[in-house]
């Protein structure tokens, strides 16, 4: 694809690593009572041969996506890093913060501020710089990195959260490919984008949060700061054997795509003839192009049941199956709820034990692969 320039570093050499052709916009949820079609984009991975960043082609597509709820696992996550960092030593003698926020919620600020760290709210540097997958959704990534490093005090350090791309490839997480989400980080790529702004990662922490998140502190080369530790390195030679930046063993995910959508409606159809009642939970922004790619309709999946109420009244983007509210589970006695967000099974197992109370499963979407 010689016509795309690096988001990072403005190469024109890459591969097209996976294509999911047109794609309805995975954040327009229409109204249920509008028949569509709807809008379709292409929906493509391309990984540079200059700096290993894997992105997505094409440009921004505005969407004002419903106000979604901010999972437990999500918040938890935070609770646990911030946790982690003080332990670490990285918030002493650190008095001011800023964050950059994500559409997707998630704040550290309140933690933050609990240990005595003010946020900086005129634009002025700070000594704690956060962004908690947050600049992934920014098109020009070389723009979105050199603004969070300058507003780095002299001695601050950046802290970027990732979903990486590492456990990406080794899940099969194909669908993490979206639109509005321009770039999937492995930590090697991480560390080139970084030292060409003058900085360099010294520590990194894992997460379970959505399969294996990263995240990873980092200091201007010019500063004092701590020794770089051997969980970065870690992470590194895992990106290596793991071939963050090999194309073939990026591309991998095209068949875990094909398997996956034919494993899910080949699950849905042979429910669908045992006369087995499934409803889905979770009308997540990953779950659109899985169900369009499995050619999913309400007659396979009747509805989709959300938390949150601004979803209510919509339908998935690309299909007819309506998006209701979770009563639906206690009024329609489903024997199957299909889970599309598996990072929230422990916290739908406590909110609606009538699902199993009544004989229920709930069933993880992400292990429905032919």
């Amino acid at each position: 694809m010689g016509s795309h320039a690096c988001r990072s570093c403005s190469g024109r050499s890459g591969d097209l690593v996976l294509d999911l052709g047109n794609q309805p916009a995975c954040d327009h949820f229409p109204a249920c009572h509008d028949p569509g079609p709807d809008p379709s984009y292409p929906l493509q991975m391309w990984l540079c041969s200059s700096c290993g960043l894997a992105q997505l082609v094409g440009e921004p597509i505005v969407a004002e996506e419903p106000l979604g709820t901010e999972p437990e696992a999500l918040v938890a996550q935070a609770i646990d890093a911030v946790e982690r960092l003080a332990a670490a030593g990285w918030l002493s003698g650190r008095s001011r913060v800023v964050e950059f926020a994500s559409p997707h919620g998630g704040s550290w600020l309140g933690l933050l501020t609990d240990r005595a760290l003010a946020p900086v709210v005129d634009g002025g540097p700070a000594d704690l710089v956060i962004d908690s997958f947050g600049m992934m959704h920014n098109a020009d990534q070389s723009a979105a990195l050199a603004e969070r490093v300058a507003r780095v005090a002299p001695g601050g350090v950046l802290l970027l959260q990732y979903h990486s791309l590492e456990t990406i490839i080794r899940l099969g997480q194909w669908n993490a490919l979206r639109h509005g989400h321009f770039a999937y980080y492995s930590t090697s790529a991480l560390v080139s984008m970084l030292q060409s702004n003058g900085f360099s990662p010294r520590m990194a922490w894992r997460f379970d949060l959505y399969g294996g998140t990263v995240l990873l502190a980092a200091c201007r080369d010019s500063d004092a700061c701590v020794a770089i530790d051997s969980s970065v390195d870690t992470l590194l030679s895992e990106d290596f054997r793991r071939g963050v930046r090999d194309p073939v063993a990026v591309g991998s995910l095209r068949s875990h795509a094909a398997a996956h959508a034919q494993g899910l409606r080949d699950w849905l159809e042979a429910q669908h003839s045992d006369g087995r009642t499934v409803l889905g939970y979770g009308a997540a922004s990953r779950a659109a192009a899985l169900l369009c790619r499995a050619k999913v309709d309400r007659q396979l999946l009747p509805a989709i049941v959300d938390a949150s109420t601004s979803k209510h009244g919509l339908r998935m983007p690309g299909t007819d199956i309506p998006i209701v509210s979770p009563a639906t589970l206690e009024t329609r006695t489903p024997h199957d709820v299909l889970l599309f967000v598996p990072d929230l099974v422990t916290e739908v197992r406590r909110a609606f034990p009538e699902v199993e109370d009544s004989g229920g499963t709930w069933v993880d979407v992400e292990a429905l692969r032919a």
